[in-house]
């Protein structure tokens, strides 16, 4: 298979296993270094994510204090058939938080709230919930033992993918 077929098919795969999840693992800091770790409801944007988050969540605060954090977008352990492989796409991303008045605010409240229904609309109303476009950096995409990919560039699929080899090998006999 080419690289471009290969790239473009990797790609696809990328966006339509995100698109079936609904949730993500967040990987936090904090002002003393502390890392966190939580979880959140997102959308897709353009080439982002978009989470909401209320100030009273340690996850919201360190976004504010921390713009670098990372994201895992897992399969359900239940529908895996390898709990060691599970598919998977982590983000290295840059967090940032939107303006309340701003147009792409509008823009990530309506994306959320198509995906997740009215209680999006409720909670961007309350003064303590914060809106935040995560925007990758770089990325992994794992689907299975020996079917790893680094997604290089920004973006939800990089624009380079590159397939990731030479890692698992046996260990010699003491």
């Amino acid at each position: 298979m080419s690289n471009d077929l290969l790239q473009t098919r990797v790609q696809e795969e990328v966006l339509t296993f995100i698109n079936s999840r609904r949730s993500l693992q967040l990987a936090t800091v904090g002002k003393n270094g502390e890392p966190y770790a939580s979880y959140s409801p997102f959308a897709i944007g353009d080439d982002c994510l978009y989470v909401l988050l209320s100030e009273m969540a340690v996850h919201a605060t360190n976004l504010q204090e921390n713009s670098v954090a990372a994201v895992m977008i897992i399969q359900d352990e239940d529908s895996a058939k390898e709990l060691f492989a599970r598919k998977r796409v982590n983000y290295s991303i840059k967090a940032e938080l939107l303006s309340y008045d701003s147009q792409e605010w509008s823009f990530g409240i309506n994306t959320l709230a198509e995906r997740h229904g009215d209680r999006i609309n409720k909670l961007s109303q309350l003064s303590d919930f914060k809106l935040f476009k995560l925007t990758p950096t770089g990325g992994r995409y794992v689907k299975g033992f020996g079917k790893a990919y680094t997604l290089a560039g920004d973006g939800l699929t990089g624009n380079e993918v590159q397939h990731m080899t030479g890692g698992h090998t046996k260990r010699n006999a003491a």
